[in-house]
């Protein structure tokens, strides 16, 4: 990241990517319903790790720079992890849509507030802990387990929230770790290659030409929207873009609703506003403790010896 901090930049960037990712989960969810997963997340990723090696070709220290890391084996699973989580999610988006999943996935920053507690030691207050449980809440009334409308299939996006958030606690990990998050970018898009081309060309299927189109926009718009992203965090810390990301579901949910036929469920716009409103409450918790922590340690260093 830079050292000089500009909100309002990494505010436009941000609303570019999630508005990307988002048209990336629609043309997502039309290949998945001709196509095996695997095999065109697997040409996705083809393309995200050619990305990524070029963006790190023009970093400083090039590719020697970008590799190194102090925990290796921890960035290597983050790649997988990952893309076993779009794996997932994207199967999702195909048997439930992507409304639904969306909803159930707005959860994964507060699964990323209690796996932080055993993960990374962090001290995680009453007020934190009491979103989380809102958000388990929310889950719950958009899922409606007992009420004859359980959709089992549902659970699969719960499952994508949960692996989303292990890899969001092992990102921050390695990042402190490292001092930087380049690595982290690194290995995310070329160990997620290596592990999905393992699996990918069994799933092999000949693709219609407006498919093989439509593939090539979802590989464009994926690294566009990486691209804003990492601008985005470069112009200003995380903690002030993470309530744009809630965007990219209202984008996902209107795009299901106009472009796929999606069913409106009010009761599951009540669960999904319970979710957001609790993972909001949890970012601005974690923005207080943060800045908290910048004054104390601010005092610290005007107190100390001159």
């Amino acid at each position: 990241m830079s050292g000089v901090s500009d909100p309002a930049r990494g505010i436009r960037f941000v609303l570019m990517a999630v508005a990307l990712f988002a048209v990336q989960d629609g043309i997502s969810k039309h290949l998945a319903q001709s196509y095996p997963v695997p095999f065109f997340v697997m040409i996705r990723y083809w393309f995200f790790a050619a990305f990524v090696i070029a963006m790190a070709v023009r970093s400083p220290g090039g590719i020697r720079g970008a590799w190194r890391t102090k925990m290796p084996l921890t960035q290597v699973f983050r790649g997988v992890l990952l893309v076993f989580q779009i794996w997932v999610i994207v199967t999702s988006f195909d048997l439930i849509g992507l409304g639904p999943t969306h909803a159930i996935f707005a959860l994964h920053p507060l699964v990323a507030t209690l796996m932080a507690i055993p993960l990374l030691g962090e001290m995680v207050g009453w007020r934190r802990l009491a979103a989380v449980g809102v958000g388990f809440l929310g889950i719950l009334v958009i899922l409606r387990p007992g009420a004859g409308v359980f959709d089992p299939y549902a659970l699969i996006a719960v499952g994508s929230s949960f692996l989303f958030g292990f890899y969001s606690v092992l990102t921050r990990m390695v990042a402190k770790a490292d001092g930087s998050a380049r690595p982290a970018f690194f290995y995310t898009g070329v160990a997620g290659a290596v592990a999905v081309t393992a699996v990918g060309p069994f799933f092999w299927t000949p693709m219609l030409p407006a498919d093989w189109a439509w593939l090539g926009v979802l590989c464009v718009t994926g690294m566009a929207g990486h691209y804003c992203l990492i601008r985005a965090l470069d112009a200003t810390e995380a903690v002030r873009i993470q309530p744009f990301i809630y965007l990219q579901m209202v984008f996902a949910t209107a795009m299901g609703w106009t472009l796929f036929g999606e069913p409106f469920d009010p009761v599951a716009l009540i669960g999904m506003a319970m979710i957001v409103g609790a993972g909001l409450y949890a970012i601005w918790r974690e923005w207080v403790a943060m800045e908290r922590a910048k004054v104390a340690a601010r005092a610290a260093r005007e107190g100390g010896p001159g």
